[in-house]
């Protein structure tokens, strides 16, 4: 049984679970596809038995009728010799009766043969409407497979970067910029230190020349002070 089929026959709520236990759903979709293939292959063979079917049996009709019509022409051409005395009249009344038995007996077949003939033709109709149905779903989960196989290999390729980028994040990146980050405050502290230190020296330089610097002015304002007094 085709493998859709058996998918569908399942209840709707079954068929995610059906379809995640498949190993491989490419391969399954391909298998599926083979075999709506083997029966798109039956339903042609079928259609084409049905439709010669249904033309023979509109060809008997149209055998039958002319044949139907010939017997009525020999009931005649009877009936004519009868009136021409070149036959009995009895015979001849009895022959073209027998020649209208027999195209009353072609006719019933004829409408027998019609009926057949437009059942075999609904037949033929109905299998050429599976058989188209047949192959716009092939080309139809063709496309789709298509499309399956595009995805899975996007899919693949981002599950190999993503798991790399992972690998890298977990692995390499977060310890490089953890590395980085304690440099940099190590090289942000040290340069602080450096600044301090810088700041300390001029402090104490400040302050030695301005002790030197108020003894000078304090020298000057006592000449100031001596010079008014000798005045």
């Amino acid at each position: 049984m085709n493998i859709f089929k058996r998918i569908f026959r399942i209840g709707q709520a079954e068929i995610h679970s059906v379809v995640e236990k498949m190993e491989d759903p490419i391969k399954m979709t391909e298998q599926g596809i083979r075999e709506m293939k083997a029966d798109l292959d039956e339903s042609l063979e079928a259609y084409a038995k049905v439709k010669a079917l249904a033309i023979r049996t509109q060809n008997n009709v149209e055998n039958k009728r002319a044949e139907a019509s010939e017997f009525e022409k020999k009931a005649i051409i009877l009936l004519q010799k009868s009136e021409a005395k070149e036959l009995e009249t009895e015979k001849a009344e009895s022959l073209a009766k027998e020649a209208l038995l027999l195209k009353k007996q072609l006719l019933l077949e004829v409408e027998e043969l019609k009926k057949q003939a437009a059942a075999h033709q609904n037949s033929s109709e109905e299998l050429y409407k599976n058989v188209e149905v047949l192959k716009f779903n092939i080309s139809k989960w063709e496309a789709e497979l298509n499309t399956l196989k595009a995805r899975v290999k996007v899919s693949d390729a981002t599950k190999l970067v993503n798991k790399q980028l992972a690998k890298i994040d977990s692995n390499s990146t977060i310890s490089m910029l953890e590395r980085m980050k304690e440099k940099v405050e190590e090289d942000e502290a040290l340069s602080k230190a450096y600044g301090d230190i810088a700041l300390t020296n001029k402090n104490v330089v400040d302050e030695i020349n301005e002790a030197i610097g108020a003894d000078d002015v304090l020298d000057e304002l006592e000449q100031l002070k001596n010079k008014l007094k000798n005045e």
